[in-house]
């Protein structure tokens, strides 16, 4: 396959038909986004790793109930834990006897930790993107996404769009010029909420055991995605490389050339 065609398929799994596109050849890429985005999405945000289909297989796909996959209205489907199943089927799919590298942002890098820790085998590199929030800051986040579940389901999606334009926007997205619009339809919405609501990254301690090289990407002043995190992820993780926090759509932007570094075969 060449770097400027792209092959659409899906994957069946645990009652989801996952979508996804893969781009160039080569090793294994495959780029998870964030929760209520999409794989197409991941550009608007600036998340653009496209480069990487020069040297790579680019696998990109949008997590169950997100972009064009399907879901079920339940909570548990969407854990991290779960979605890591999620991503080792993906990954059984597209490269069956070698292992892959990962990038993933905010849930995205929390479906690759639960998966590597799951099958430390299946991975090489890893990529986090704007890690979430986690452990003692996970709790307050939790709470807000119980409470945007049920304002979804008592006054429907424009509700939460309506209150979410109160709320500051980090640097970068506010430099954006306009909000992200969910990627996941409100039937589905409440329950993705819930699956964030009862989630969080791997305890620190089973952290240590993942050797693979791995590259942080935290960004400014988004306490959504607090340094914090990132900070404690470079800590725990024996083989991470911490880079500063962007603060511009530029700064974001630079992110594929240190990745393509990074993961250069």
């Amino acid at each position: 396959m060449s770097a400027t065609e792209t092959r659409h398929s899906a994957v069946e799994v645990n009652g989801a038909r996952l979508a996804l596109d893969e781009t160039g050849a080569g090793p294994v890429v495959l780029q998870l986004h964030g929760m209520g985005a999409s794989r197409g999405q991941d550009h608007e945000l600036g998340f653009d790793f496209s480069v990487l289909s020069r040297s790579h297989q680019l696998v990109r796909y949008d997590a169950r109930a997100h972009g064009d996959s399907g879901g079920r209205p339940e909570a548990t489907d969407y854990t991290w834990a779960h979605l890591a199943g999620d991503l080792l089927a993906v990954k059984a799919h597209v490269s069956p006897d070698q292992p892959v590298d990962a990038i993933g942002a905010s849930m995205g890098g929390g479906t690759i930790l639960h998966a590597a820790l799951a099958e430390p085998q299946a991975f090489r590199r890893l990529v986090l993107v704007i890690p979430p929030t986690a452990w003692e800051t996970r709790a307050e986040h939790a709470a807000m996404w119980e409470q945007a579940a049920g304002l979804v389901e008592r006054h429907g999606l424009g509700a939460f769009l309506a209150a979410g334009e109160n709320q500051p926007r980090p640097p970068v997205l506010a430099a954006i010029g306009k909000r992200m619009e969910p990627q996941v339809s409100p039937d589905l919405f409440p329950a993705v909420m819930r699956g964030a609501a009862l989630t969080d990254l791997p305890a620190q301690e089973d952290l240590k055991a993942l050797t693979q090289p791995t590259l942080i990407l935290p960004w400014a002043d988004d306490p959504g995605h607090p340094l914090s995190t990132a900070e404690r992820l470079a800590e725990v993780l024996p083989n991470a490389t911490l880079q500063p926090p962007a603060r511009t759509p530029d700064e974001v932007a630079a992110w594929a050339s240190l990745v393509e570094a990074f993961l250069r075969p």
